[in-house]
């Protein structure tokens, strides 16, 4: 019946699209990320006006419309169209090179003029010699528009010799681990990781990117993830889905009192997405704690399941979503819903 409001989990990144009929559907709802994409005609974040609720855009360039329609809620950031129409709940426009006319709450535009601070999320990429590597993405500040309007998205390409590649059912987090504390970078395969323990994040400028939505499972109630309070740790594309053995934590970034400024150089958590029951009975009393200061979340979704599998107020336990500790922390399309504190 056209509605969208279950459709999570869904990431577009790094093409380009020419519609036959000139224009793109994304009709989708959280946990959906829109990245570095070039829509070569219009854009609709709905099918057929049926209901859709939240999503995410940035670094993309829609060379006609953007029609939000009937979707309720959308950030966009860094990003660049011809022009925007609709609105409904809430629409949040940072550092856009044409935001829609109007101010909150009629119509309800939340307006950035410039992103005070970010990294765009890495990239895999493939040169025209067949070399893989990774696009790790320069820090910019005050900025607004697209990376890539004059040339490739300025940063340093790491070549993919220096990534781990995991693989679910192969790897543990002792494997993990090992080639971590060896100073590898670590690429997640798509598929589910069921971990006895911490992956540990401990030095600075360590990449995590994961494909296809790599799912880190912690099955005797550890945390997930942990890092240490370094510079420049990069996670990027992780859905962390609770245990049924309740964890303290899913993601803990930096050690609780973490002192250490990263102004320079922050650790950033991209397209990070929690689940605690939806797909099966999870507990966990925090998903993500925060310490390090500097820190910058580029959209999450955490999410306690109000549907699906193993739900229910003393199944798919969760106190809070996000526990904030650190200093000058900077959140874009933040999504906490459901837990129970």
């Amino acid at each position: 019946h056209n509605n969208a409001t279950c459709t999570f989990w869904r990431d577009v990144e790094g093409f380009a699209v020419s519609p036959i009929n000139g224009t793109m559907q994304w009709a989708v709802s959280q946990a959906a990320p829109f990245r570095r994409m070039h829509v070569r005609g219009d854009l609709v974040l709905h099918q057929n006006h049926g209901w859709a609720s939240g999503g995410w855009m940035s670094d993309s360039l829609i060379d006609g419309n953007v029609d939000s329609g009937t979707q309720q809620q959308w950030i966009s950031r860094n990003s660049t169209w011809k022009s925007w129409t609709g609105f409904n709940w809430n629409m949040v426009f940072v550092g856009v090179t044409a935001p829609p006319v109007g101010e909150w709450p009629k119509p309800p535009f939340t307006k950035i003029e410039r992103t005070p601070v970010v990294r765009e999320k890495p990239f895999l990429m493939v040169d025209g010699q067949g070399a893989w590597s990774v696009r790790m993405p320069e820090l910019r500040r005050d900025s607004v528009g697209i990376t890539w309007n004059k040339s490739e998205t300025p940063g340093r390409s790491i070549p993919l010799s220096r990534f781990y590649i995991a693989h679910p059912g192969k790897d543990s987090a002792a494997s993990i681990n090992a080639q971590l504390t060896a100073g590898k970078n670590l690429l997640l395969t798509p598929g589910i990781y069921e971990l006895d323990a911490p992956i540990r994040i401990m030095h600075p400028n360590t990449i995590v990117l994961a494909l296809g939505f790599a799912t880190l499972d912690p099955i005797q109630g550890t945390p997930a993830m942990t890092t240490a309070d370094v510079d420049g740790i990069e996670i990027a594309g992780v859905l962390f889905d609770a245990g049924p053995k309740e964890s303290p934590v899913l993601l803990q970034v930096g050690t609780p009192q973490s002192r250490a400024r990263h102004i320079r150089n922050p650790i950033c958590l991209h397209d990070v997405f929690f689940r605690v029951g939806g797909a099966a009975v999870g507990r966990t009393r925090v998903n993500l704690e925060i310490n390090s200061n500097d820190t910058i979340v580029d959209h999450t979704w955490i999410w306690r399941a109000d549907h699906g599998s193993g739900v229910g107020w003393n199944l798919n336990t969760s106190e809070n979503g996000l526990a904030g500790n650190g200093n000058s922390v900077i959140a874009y399309g933040l999504f906490v819903e459901h837990h129970q504190k």
